[in-house]
């Protein structure tokens, strides 16, 4: 009677579960399909439509274009600034995820809130206020004025401007990576008698490499891309004080659209490597910590 009992469940279960993962499969590809489409409708679309303008009047108007002397003009202006803030808020970023993971201090929190403050602050806010400290009639314009010192409508300002809206990604980055790993190692190597820089150069930054180099590319990404702020403290000086984002935004406006589209296509190439840096960097340090791994177990298994 046992099995004819079993027999009956099992044929009694069968069109049941075969219906529920009938069911699954049909709910995870209407899923995956819509997933799909939604990127390649926001996403997908527009890179190809991008790239498809800028190249439509053939390659060689798009090199006349992108070589053009005022498109080199703010493409120099756009590296200038990311090789000034970049090195800057890395060295901000190392320094203030170190403090705040590492040691307990007052004002510990406060230092996190004006870390997340470029991000809850508009970028076109962020370039008002450089405009009312710096500006003509700003805090300190009639010392900048007297001094012969242009910061609004100038170089420095972009370079402000950029620094500040680009300043949380590092430290952001690497302040959860560090509190998750802890002081033991740093504990460790200060009893076997290491000293401050020594710790941080042989044990912390290692420890964070990857998380650094991420933190530094999308820093980076932010840094050639940004509008908002740059628009406001920039003054729209072709050849002078124009970014690559501004510098197309000024070509769209004159209808000169296989142009915009040309200087346009470099940026989304800077985003197509952004995203293939990062995806490289997280596998390789996937692979880095899936072969430390049997390493920690070995230490502890001794």
């Amino acid at each position: 009677m046992m099995p004819s009992v079993r027999h009956d469940r099992r044929s009694g279960a069968t069109p049941a579960l075969s219906a529920n993962l009938q069911e699954s499969r049909l709910i995870a590809g209407l899923l995956i399909a819509v997933a799909l489409g939604y990127l390649g409708l926001f996403l997908v679309v527009p890179v190809i439509a991008v790239f498809a303008k800028a190249l439509a009047k053939g390659v060689a108007t798009y090199w006349a274009v992108i070589s053009d002397p005022m498109a080199w003009a703010s493409i120099r202006l756009t590296v200038i600034a990311a090789a000034i803030a970049v090195p800057l808020n890395t060295v901000f970023g190392l320094a203030a995820s170190w403090a705040i993971a590492k040691f307990d201090f007052p004002g510990k929190n406060v230092l996190l809130t004006v870390i997340d403050l470029p991000f809850s602050v508009s970028p076109v806010i962020s370039g008002m206020m450089f405009v009312l400290l710096f500006g003509a009639q700003g805090l300190f314009g009639g010392w900048l004025i007297t001094h012969d010192i242009k910061i609004i409508f100038a170089v420095p300002g972009i370079v402000l401007a950029t620094v500040f809206v680009t300043f949380p990604f590092v430290a952001r980055e690497l302040i959860p990576l560090m509190q998750a790993q802890g002081n033991d190692e740093e504990e460790a190597a200060r009893t076997l008698g290491a000293g401050g820089w020594q710790i941080f150069f042989r044990v912390t930054l290692p420890n964070v490499k990857w998380g650094l180099l991420y933190g530094v590319i999308m820093c980076n990404a932010r840094a050639m891309g940004e509008f908002g702020a740059v628009s406001v403290v920039s003054g729209h000086i072709r050849g002078l004080t124009n970014t690559m984002p501004l510098h197309v935004e000024i070509l769209y406006n004159e209808y000169q659209f296989a142009s915009a589209f040309g200087v346009a296509s470099l940026l989304t190439l800077l985003a197509l490597v952004t995203l293939a840096s990062r995806r490289a960097i997280e596998w390789r340090a996937t692979a880095e910590g899936v072969r430390q791994q049997p390493r920690q177990t070995q230490k502890e298994d001794r």
